[in-house]
């Protein structure tokens, strides 16, 4: 999906709080337009395993993702070096000092994948909300996985700036 640009994966978080909060569809319906268009574009995407995730909401964003979404926005993850990736941030997890709970969190979500994802493709940066915290123990953080493996990452609002999105207001 890459040429030279960068492709921004998104993480569950950043469409579930888009949709629940500052970008709900009936308030900020541009915002879903536009992610629909970067993707078009070559910009934007996410993983099969994202998809899984928040297909099993069964809500609004669930059928926002079914009826609307490409499904060509959804990465498949099964390629040998995606799985490759992968592997090593399992093994990197399980050698640290990470509670068991928390690395068994990390092998059952999507999170891994992502990072995986992005790593074992040329220009891609990770778009969640999570923040670092590299004394964290009881939950794997995307952004500690990131800086591990050398993947960019950033929130929402970085990507938000670095594609010039723009969503205006009509008056009624």
């Amino acid at each position: 999906m890459s040429s030279g640009k960068p492709v921004y994966v998104l993480d569950t978080n950043i469409l579930i709080e888009a949709h629940r909060r500052y970008y709900a569809f009936d308030l900020c319906p541009g915002f879903w337009d536009f992610l629909i268009a970067s993707h078009q574009h070559g910009y934007i995407c996410s993983i099969d395993r994202v998809r899984t995730e928040l297909e099993a909401g069964k809500d609004e964003l669930a059928k926002w993702i079914d009826d609307t979404l490409p499904g060509s926005f959804f990465m498949p993850t099964a390629s040998a070096s995606v799985v490759a990736q992968y592997t090593g941030m399992i093994t990197w997890v399980n050698g640290r000092g990470f509670k068991p709970e928390a690395k068994a969190e990390f092998a059952s979500v999507a999170d891994g994948w992502l990072v995986a994802y992005a790593k074992a493709n040329t220009d891609h940066i990770v778009v969640t909300h999570e923040q670092p915290r590299p004394d964290a123990r009881k939950k794997v953080l995307i952004p500690d996985v990131c800086v591990e493996f050398k993947v960019d990452y950033q929130d929402t609002f970085a990507m938000l700036k670095q594609l010039k999105a723009s969503f205006t207001w009509t008056a009624p």
